[in-house]
């Protein structure tokens, strides 16, 4: 390193001083659970075994935090568009923090709203978020049973399973 003449203990206490300058002192990681694999995939089975005892085939997908799947699994004889609907459903979940039902209330009160018009947004219901007190760290829908308010119910034993774990 060149100097130009000017004493390196300067220098080094000009770049300290800097790099000081640079990073805030009350500058903090943010910190946050996340959803384990562990647990969405009990979600998954407790949903999809709920389903099938009550006569239903469904799709299910766990989503995390940011939206992205953690787990996606198509049941036995479902058909091909499950696939696709239980994960637009977990994504409205998560993404809207409600389930996802409540965003079909909200467009029956107000049908200018826009919102299903986002990518992956859906207004049907069969999905709830998963949240540790009030964080929303994830979300899981189900899709094939006959009727929203069937494949919600699935999901929501596959959540009172692991309720337990998400403190």
């Amino acid at each position: 390193m060149r100097s130009f003449g000017i004493p390196r203990a300067a220098i080094v206490l000009a770049a300290t001083s800097l790099s000081a300058l640079a990073s805030p002192a009350s500058a903090q990681l943010l910190s946050h659970k996340d959803l384990t694999a562990s647990i969405a995939m009990t979600v998954a089975q407790t949903a999809i075994e709920t389903c099938k005892a009550n006569g239903y085939a469904v799709s299910v997908t766990v989503v995390g935090r940011n939206g992205e799947v953690i787990l996606q699994v198509r049941g036995d004889n479902t058909g091909p568009h499950t696939f696709e609907n239980s994960f637009r459903k977990a994504y409205t979940a998560r993404t809207f923090r409600i389930p996802s039902g409540e965003l079909v209330d909200r467009l029956k009160a107000d049908p200018t709203l826009g919102l299903i018009h986002l990518t992956n947004v859906i207004a049907n219901r069969g999905a709830l978020p998963i949240k540790v007190g009030d964080e929303t760290i994830g979300a899981a829908g189900a899709s094939g049973a006959p009727g929203g308010e069937k494949d919600e119910a699935c999901i929501k034993a596959g959540l009172d399973k692991v309720a337990d774990q998400l403190k």
